[in-house]
């Protein structure tokens, strides 16, 4: 998958795991699946600083490895596919389709990339690039089911050889509750090669939130840390402690405190300025 060869020991290190000798298992999927998403943030802070991501297996790795950076799917999901494949497992990329706020609609092919691992006869849904509404741990894709994951429930459901990314708010589990749709996507491999083009489009198109806004965002043991534009929110998830209530602390920031913030709450340093956006979002044309 690239022409250099990874420090797996030096990655495990990166998202805080250990157990790079291990057999494949679901386990060990699991817990560096989780252990990425609490130490490596979904953000596109490269693009709002005079650069432009890349989906390049060595690159990512430096960026994101050694200089401890993020990234959004194509990065994150490009790199974290390796890895797993170092690590023995049976691994495909996928296109997903993002079902867009705006116009209600699923974007194009190519537009999000995921993993699926083949693993003792089962599949499993692997997913280190959606930021605020990703899942922690792997997703079954061999049941349509309910999937708890802490307060939300998530479901794969499957219409004529389409899987459909779904998940529920507290207020309405259950079967026969409301379903919010995240993405859509097939079964068919694909490589990396195949969203290069997509990439570059979610860098340069005022219809992509990439281009509009400047983000960061980290899952944590309790909750979730955001920032966006000139602002930080931070995420409580209901717990005892919270009286069953999510918690959200949304707040303002100056350019001159930017910086600082991405360094202390991310332990992001950017090589060279930022420049903080949050413009709005023109709605994409309709096509899908």
């Amino acid at each position: 998958m690239a022409s250099v060869d990874m420090d797996v020991e030096r990655y495990l290190l990166r998202i805080g795991s250990a157990g790079s000798t291990a057999e494949p298992c679901l386990e060990l999927l699991r817990s560096v699946h989780t252990r990425h998403l609490l130490a490596v943030p979904f953000e596109n802070l490269t693009q709002h600083s005079g650069g432009r991501a890349k989906i390049d297996l060595p690159i990512l790795y430096d960026k994101i490895v050694n200089q401890r950076r993020g990234g959004f799917c194509f990065e994150n999901n490009s790199l974290f596919s390796w890895l797993l494949t170092k690590l023995g497992f049976q691994v495909t990329v996928l296109s997903g389709q993002v079902k867009n706020s705006i116009t209600g609609r699923y974007g194009p092919p190519f537009d999000h990339l995921i993993v699926m691992v083949n693993l003792d006869g089962q599949r499993w849904l692997c997913d280190t690039g959606f930021g605020v509404s990703g899942f922690s741990a792997p997703l079954s894709l061999d049941t349509s089911g309910l999937q708890e994951q802490g307060h939300r429930v998530y479901r794969i459901r499957k219409d004529m050889g389409m899987h459909f990314l779904e998940w529920q708010k507290e207020e309405n589990r259950g079967e026969d509750g409301d379903w919010t749709e995240i993405y859509k996507f097939t079964l068919e491999p694909r490589c990396l090669g195949d969203f290069a083009e997509m990439c570059q489009y979610h860098q340069s198109s005022p219809s992509s939130i990439f281009f509009c806004k400047s983000l960061c965002t980290v899952l944590k043991p309790d909750g979730r840390l955001t920032y966006m534009g000139r602002r930080l929110t931070t995420t409580t998830f209901p717990s005892e402690a919270t009286g069953g209530l999510l918690e959200i602390t949304i707040k303002d920031l100056t350019d001159e405190e930017i910086p600082a913030v991405l360094a202390e709450k991310f332990g992001i340093v950017l090589s060279s300025p930022l420049v903080p956006k949050d413009d709005t979002i023109t709605p994409p044309p309709v096509l899908y």
